[in-house]
């Protein structure tokens, strides 16, 4: 198949393209290779598929709307995978308009060329965020989400919204993908399990909000690709019967679909595996909670193992291990 995949030089966009490479797919990865963290980590994960003949790159932004043109009119994809975001919850309470440039002005580039190239699958990537200030737990696809606390989890629901409604005029099969705090080797730096494993190991605190009360359904990156590669055989069809707490639009072929380990972790007992796993004590600076925050993330992921069979199963006090293995070994730390 020809595919693209948008933020290929990402974390998740990175990995899905090289499990795509190995199956022998043509893939072409879309990115613009921003500042908003080392961008050496980025080209470090985009030399791990340069070497396959199948790939192919186009380094620009998304909402580059001539560029994605041409982009697509020589790819001709059948599957778009949509990963390129400008992520991260306290920058958006810095840089708001950057999220409004690539979450909705590029997005909407995107799902509008995936109806005027007829690709057969539309996979896009969205964020437990999007379910705000829900009190529901765990949050389920069919929940309302009518309050989100951030820019950021505003332009991911903007981005929803556009796709259901090209996915309703054009009939463009559409999923949309909430992720539940995604970690493992090749992370992002600016997340907290990157950041609370760097500073351990250079001796400085970490900052520890909520004073720890909180609790995150940390997903594994290996079960998260595992989940997009699966769904990616599963494009929704408009009126075909639906499964039990199917998201499936009733006027589109579009459907959201979570993916978590439905298995929410107390941030000090996450912690405390960073800590073993790294052979130090972290020094801990205690905070209030953080603007835009929540206390909770819990996914409910039925309606995953309905489509797909399949569940994210990697257990944190396995998963962290293997991420500060990487970590020595990339950064080499003291």
């Amino acid at each position: 198949m020809n595919i693209i995949v948008t933020g290929a030089a990402g974390f998740i966009g990175s990995e899905v393209a090289l499990r795509l490479l190995r199956e022998g797919h043509s893939v072409t990865g879309i990115d613009s290779f921003t500042a908003y963290y080392d961008v050496k980590l980025k080209e470090d994960r985009v030399a791990r598929l340069v070497g396959f003949p199948n790939f192919r790159l186009a380094r620009s932004r998304v909402e580059d709307t001539a560029t994605m043109e041409r982009v697509f009119d020589r790819v001709k994809p059948d599957i778009i995978l949509h990963f390129a975001a400008q992520a991260g919850v306290r920058y958006s309470l810095e840089h708001p308009r950057d999220y409004i440039d690539a979450n909705v002005v590029g997005s909407f580039n995107i799902i509008d060329l995936a109806r005027r190239y007829k690709a057969r699958h539309l996979v896009l990537a969205s964020t437990s965020s999007a379910y705000g200030a829900n009190q529901k737990f765990p949050f389920e696809e069919r929940d309302s989400a009518p309050y989100p606390l951030t820019i950021y989890a505003a332009t991911k629901l903007a981005a929803e919204l556009i796709a259901h409604s090209h996915a309703h005029l054009y009939g463009v099969p559409t999923t949309v993908l909430r992720f539940f705090s995604v970690y493992g080797p090749w992370g992002r730096p600016d997340m907290a399990f990157y950041l609370f494993t760097d500073r351990i190991f250079k001796g400085q605190p970490i900052d520890v909000f909520n004073n720890g009360d909180l609790l995150r359904d940390f997903t594994y990156i290996d079960d998260l690709v595992e989940s997009i590669r699966r769904l990616m055989d599963v494009p929704p069809q408009q009126g075909s019967h639906m499964i039990r707490g199917d998201s499936l639009s009733p006027v589109a072929p579009y459907r959201l679909v979570n993916i978590g380990n439905a298995s929410p972790v107390r941030l000090m007992d996450y912690i405390e595996a960073i800590e073993h796993a790294v052979g130090r004590k972290a020094l801990k600076n205690m905070l209030g909670m953080q603007p835009g925050d929540v206390q909770q993330t819990y996914a409910d992921v039925r309606l995953l193992k309905a489509l797909t069979g399949y569940t994210p199963h990697t257990d944190y006090r396995t998963g962290i291990p293997i991420f500060v293995d990487w970590f020595r070994s990339y950064y080499n730390p003291a």
